[in-house]
């Protein structure tokens, strides 16, 4: 299991502009499944791209098993990559499109059908292998896919995107699939999304990036509960953490941390007059969106997110509080976390 490493590691795609990549260090871990998160055009795709061998970076090194690649191709470095659009071959069987990397590398043919029931055996499309890829569903057309990546038993898997083209449901049980894989077959797996969902439920660690920039590096537990700037914040979150300027200070907390005052037990904890602006029933919670009242915190907006279990109207102000613990404090100039300070909100 090949340990992938880059070291500033830079793509600039037009002289003069931002770098699509800047200067990104990274080491994964053995056998891990590490995600690159963020959004449209950070850079994440373009990063998974040089370390396959796709895209030739304009500085920096990659390393692979501890071996620079930079002039390797994509099949020399031993590394399988899945697309978002599965690029199978519509002509061939699914037995075919499974072996076919099989043909390209001349493995002896006598072993491709060996290889093929061993690697359709591991996703459980062996019944599909005669059928062609119109014939299958999304979440099937996914499974052949990697069995396609896993028959040549590579180094390292690199996944772009490969759940966004199934539907909610399908995404769901596609992404319970992967983890079990992953599991069973423990090669060093890098993937790619802009969905915080799968970044958070199937990383070991997850690196969130933004505008060709790392902005934090960490288990899902960390960059979700400690992030590191103001970004990071409002990515991970759904809804996003309330931010409020206070003097040179960003305070940030959680909804889910922004509750009624007279439930809250912890006796260290921030007091503020919240007025209910909507009210959204989840089925199992209560989004409520609404506004600060007095103080220097006066007029700025905010969400809550609590358990049933409480009515509430809108036009309403309510007691509520956040446990000081849970206070999050950045610069307002760089965005950037920084330790904790005693702050007046009146």
């Amino acid at each position: 299991m090949a340990v992938v490493e880059t070291r500033k590691l830079t793509k600039v795609f037009k002289q003069g502009e931002l770098g699509a990549v800047n200067e990104v260090d990274l080491e994964t871990r053995e056998g891990e499944f590490l995600v690159f998160l963020g959004p449209s055009g950070s850079g994440k795709t373009t990063l998974l791209r040089m370390i396959a061998g796709l895209e030739s970076p304009t500085a920096g090194e990659i390393l692979i098993g501890g071996k620079v690649v930079n002039d390797l191709t994509p099949r020399e470095r031993r590394i399988a990559m899945v697309f978002q659009s599965y690029a199978l071959y519509p002509h061939l069987t699914v037995y075919k499109n499974i072996a076919f990397p099989l043909k390209a590398q001349n493995v002896p043919k006598h072993l491709h059908k060996e290889k093929v029931e061993w690697a359709s055996s591991l996703l459980g499309i062996g019944a599909l292998l005669q059928r062609k890829p119109r014939e299958l569903s999304g979440g099937e057309r996914q499974r052949v896919a990697l069995a396609r990546a896993i028959v040549r038993e590579p180094s390292v898997f690199l996944l772009d995107e490969p759940l966004s083209n199934l539907d909610a449901k399908l995404r769901l049980s596609a992404r319970e699939e992967l983890e079990r894989f992953h599991r069973r077959v423990g090669t060093t797996t890098i993937y790619v999304t802009h969905d915080q969902v799968e970044a958070m439920a199937m990383g070991d660690r997850v690196m969130v990036l933004n505008k060709g920039v790392v902005r934090q590096l960490g288990t899902p537990k960390d960059v979700y509960d400690d992030p590191a700037d103001t970004f990071v914040a409002t990515f991970l979150g759904s809804p996003p953490m309330n931010l409020i300027e206070n003097g040179d200070l960003i305070i940030g907390f959680r909804p889910e941390h922004f509750r009624l005052a007279v439930d809250m037990k912890e006796t260290d904890k921030v007091l503020f007059k919240f007025r209910v602006d909507n009210v959204e029933y989840l089925g199992a919670e209560f989004i409520l969106a609404g506004v600060l009242v007095g103080g220097k915190a006066d007029g700025k907006k905010v969400i809550a997110r609590l358990l049933l279990g409480h009515s509430f109207e809108v036009g309403v102000t309510y007691d509520f509080a956040v446990p000081a613990r849970e206070l999050k404090f950045f610069d307002r100039t760089t965005e950037k976390k920084v330790p904790a300070r005693a702050i007046s909100w009146q």
